[in-house]
């Protein structure tokens, strides 16, 4: 069995937890769920909560990791045995967001390869369309992004997921200030940042706060256990609530300037800025097309999407093949390869569901929509409401061990035992209807 890893140094864990949480939520999925709710108002609610009611169950789970030095199943085992299924959910979510999220990162390896020859293509929605449904090639690169996702995982904290961090890291940063440079010196750029920083509070509704909520949860990576053996990781850090912080505004820094980057885009074109999931791979190519040196660019947009979709895609598969080599005893190899049988299983029909398998449904949803549904509606916050519960009524963490301002401790307690968890079950009951 492989030692126990702990992180080599305080930067190392804060660029990696920030990788965890800057990935296809922030650069495919925030975009399209602001244009779907408002815009500039939405930003503003989201930023609110990211930073308040988010911040809780995030500096939670890491303090929780950090606090038992153990995976998800023996992190809540530790707490109290009869815990252990709670802890098992985690690994268990993390697989099945695997299962799906991962074949998007294949379409992005498909739209990278494309970018360099898309003269061809007349009609992108109709392109798109085709491709996903496509029995075998979407398959395979599926498989491919699951590989690379597990091959650095496979390498151990340091030699793998620290160093494919610091790699992708500031690629993803670079390419994306240069992204929002082009974007700002299209022609009516100012309607764009006009939709993005000017509100319409006539928008401002409970559909939209619970969307808010449910974004800034999704995309901080937190109830999939990723966070806590992130946390256990840790050995000595007496500045949590400042990496904490950090992951947040570096978090809601690569949103808001992936919106800069898409917003003036879609504005100048004439494009809609509610065009939901196929925004990325629909709307932005079409107007990649329409402008000088739109190859290039395009292939530096999905380059940039796909270092997000990595270093995220390799914090999900972290927790549960932590869970495999300290609960079996196994090495990293081996549980990565198990971790790729079993995600390939279920992420080759899930493919499938755009195609051959279209007509196989479950409550009336494909297979991609169902995995999607039950994760992001049900098992993410139902998770973090367990862990908070746990937390504040059971292990009643006080918050002054962690955070020393008496003021903020008392908030944190509050927020831990009633604020979160009535969040969550309106989330979780909303995401049911």
């Amino acid at each position: 069995m492989d030692k126990r890893p702990v992180w080599t140094s305080k930067y190392a864990f804060i660029v990696t937890a920030i990788g965890s949480a800057v990935g296809l939520g922030n650069i495919w999925r925030f975009p399209y769920v602001m244009g779907q709710n408002g815009g500039a108002i939405f930003l503003a609610v989201y930023i609110i909560l990211i930073c308040t009611i988010c911040f809780i169950p995030l500096l939670n789970e890491l303090y929780v990791g950090k606090l038992t030095q153990k995976e998800c199943v023996g992190a809540y085992e530790s707490i109290n045995k009869n815990l252990k299924p709670l802890g098992a959910l985690n690994p268990v979510t993390g697989i099945l967001i695997s299962a799906f999220y991962f074949i998007v990162g294949g379409w992005i390896i498909n739209y990278i390869f494309k970018s360099f020859s898309s003269a061809g293509i007349k009609d992108y929605g109709q392109y798109f369309s085709s491709f996903i449904s496509e029995p075998v090639y979407p398959c395979i690169l599926t498989l491919l992004f699951i590989f690379l996702c597990v091959f650095f995982t496979a390498r151990g904290l340091k030699n793998g997921i620290e160093k494919a961090n610091k790699i992708f890291m500031p690629m993803l940063a670079l390419i994306l200030v240069f992204l929002v440079i082009i974007s700002l010196n299209l022609p009516d750029a100012q309607k764009g940042l006009e939709y993005m920083f000017k509100p319409d509070f006539s928008k401002l509704n409970s559909h939209m706060l619970l969307a808010a909520l449910g974004q800034a949860f999704f995309t901080l990576s937190i109830g999939m256990g990723a966070l806590l053996t992130y946390g256990s990781y840790i050995k000595e850090d007496k500045t949590l609530v400042k990496s904490v912080y950090t992951i947040i505004l570096s978090d809601t820094t690569f949103a808001i300037l992936a919106g800069i980057m898409i917003f003036p885009a879609v504005f100048s074109f004439g494009m809609l800025p509610d065009s939901g999931a196929g925004l990325v791979f629909v709307t932005l190519p079409k107007i990649f097309s329409q402008i000088p040196f739109g190859n290039l660019i395009s292939s530096a947009f999905f380059i940039l999407l796909f270092c997000a979709a990595v270093t995220s895609g390799i914090s999900i598969v972290e927790g549960p093949c932590a869970t495999l080599v300290e609960r079996f005893k196994i090495s990293r190899v081996k549980a990565c390869t198990i971790l790729f049988t079993i995600i390939s299983l279920i992420a080759i029909p899930t493919t499938l569901s755009f195609g051959l398998l279209n007509g196989l449904k479950i409550f009336d949803k494909t297979l991609f929509e169902f995995l999607d549904f039950l994760t992001s509606n049900i098992m993410l916050p139902l998770n973090t409401l367990f862990l908070c519960i746990i937390s504040g009524w059971y292990l009643k963490i006080n918050g002054q061990i962690i955070i020393k301002n008496k003021m903020s401790a008392k908030l944190f307690n509050f927020g831990l035992k009633y604020i979160v968890p009535i969040a969550l079950i309106c989330l979780i009951v909303a995401g049911l209807k």
